[in-house]
Order: C-alpha cells, then sequence, then structure tokens
C-alpha cells in the first residue's frame, strides 16, 4: 500500500475512525490514539519490538479494538531535512507494516520528539529516569501524531 500524505490520509477516515500515532524505537515502539473527531493525541501503550510480523498483528488487534482506519509513523529525518538510512529504514517498516495490517499510514517528521517529551517529563512532570524510559515512547508517539493532526486540520473547521 502507497504512503499517504497526512492530509489525503485524514481525508480517507469514515466518520468517528480514529489515527494511530507510532514511534518505533530500536527496543520499544510506543503507540497513541488520536480521539475521533482526529482534535488530540493520546498515549496509549508501549510494544516490545520484535519481529514485524508479531508487531503487525498486535498493532491489528489494537487497531480493530479502537476502529483505527489510518496508522501515523514517525519518519527519523536528519536534523538538517535529509532524508538518511534511519529515514529509508522507517519508512521501509511502514510500507510492510501497512501492508500486513491492511491500513493506509502517513509518516510525520520526528525530529527531536524523544528530546522534547524528556524535557517535558523533566522540567515539569519531574519524572525518574526509570518511569522516563516506560513513557516516553509513547509520549513521543502522542507528540508526532499530535502535530500530524494540527498540521491536516481541514481549512473549514481552522
Amino acid at each position: 500500500m502507497p504512503l499517504f500524505n497526512i492530509s489525503d490520509l485524514r481525508a480517507a477516515l469514515q466518520p468517528n475512525q480514529r489515527l494511530l500515532g507510532l514511534d518505533p524505537g530500536k527496543k520499544t515502539i510506543g503507540i497513541a490514539l488520536s480521539d475521533v473527531g482526529l482534535m488530540l493525541a493520546s498515549p496509549h501503550t508501549g510494544l516490545k519490538r520484535g519481529k514485524l510480523s508479531v508487531n503487525a498483528a498486535e498493532i491489528s488487534k489494537i487497531a480493530r479494538m479502537q476502529d483505527v482506519g489510518g496508522l501515523v509513523v514517525g519518519l527519523p529525518l536528519s536534523l538538517d531535512g535529509s532524508f538518511g538510512p534511519a529515514a529509508q529504514a522507517a519508512r521501509d517498516w511502514t510500507l510492510n507494516l501497512s501492508d500486513m495490517t491492511g491500513l493506509p499510514a502517513a509518516m510525520w517528521d520526528e525530529r527531536l520528539s524523544s528530546s522534547a517529551v524528556n524535557r517535558f517529563l523533566i522540567s515539569e512532570a519531574d519524572m525518574t529516569r526509570q518511569r522516563r524510559g516506560e513513557v516516553v515512547d509513547q509520549m513521543a508517539a502522542a507528540y508526532i501524531l499530535q502535530a500530524a493532526l494540527d498540521a491536516s486540520i481541514p481549512h473549514e473547521q481552522a
């Protein structure tokens, strides 16, 4: 299944379908969900990163339970905005995940999302390092998904 741009993905959703945000880290895949109005992203859970087929089955299960109509996956562009090896690997992973789940997908720039979330958790939430490690991936997924939702608000709603 080809990748969508975020506005086209949003427009293709059925009424009351949600978007699922993913931050595929090396050890954990952070997962976030939008509300049915596509205005707010919330952290959902983290999955241990493993074989793609196993992760795809777990993501499909969440998608069915939450009436998800599409995926928004973090795109790790280089700091200068270039499309390097990490971005290519994420693109390949997203294309395969989309095919395995049957869900359309879009990618969204995730540069510095984990850093922003960590800064927030340290300064505002005063979380311990261990607790931050447990929630940072799902909060980064929510950060990425929220940015994509904000950027794709239809003009008639803005």
